[in-house]
């Protein structure tokens, strides 16, 4: 199992998902807490989180770019669709195409 984060398109795969089921987490269950029941400790631990996972997202993309599994052309596309709701998931979907094409 470990073997594989050796492959920085699958790296990329795993925090894409973390990242933006982080995302997903802060918008659709923090945020509502935060401003309809008052809960702004819950929505500060869960952004902090999220702003970790998105600097660790933007690195592993960086690192991904530098080892040429990208192009520049799918680095910025990597990174416009982590700030849309759902985007990493379906960036995702095509870096596993990517992967199983390198394979």
């Amino acid at each position: 199992m470990l073997a594989k984060f050796k492959n920085p398109l699958y790296r990329l795969r795993a925090i894409a998902l973390v990242e933006g089921c982080s995302f997903l987490l802060l918008l659709f269950v923090s945020m509502p807490l935060k401003y309809y029941m008052g809960m702004a400790e819950f929505s500060f631990m869960v952004g902090l989180a999220h702003g970790y996972l998105f600097l660790a997202y933007i690195i592993i993309a960086i690192d991904t770019l530098i080892r040429r599994r990208l192009s520049g052309l799918q680095f910025i596309f990597a990174l416009l669709v982590s700030i849309i709701p759902f985007g990493t998931f379906y960036n995702e979907h095509k870096l596993k195409r990517l992967q199983e094409e390198f394979a």
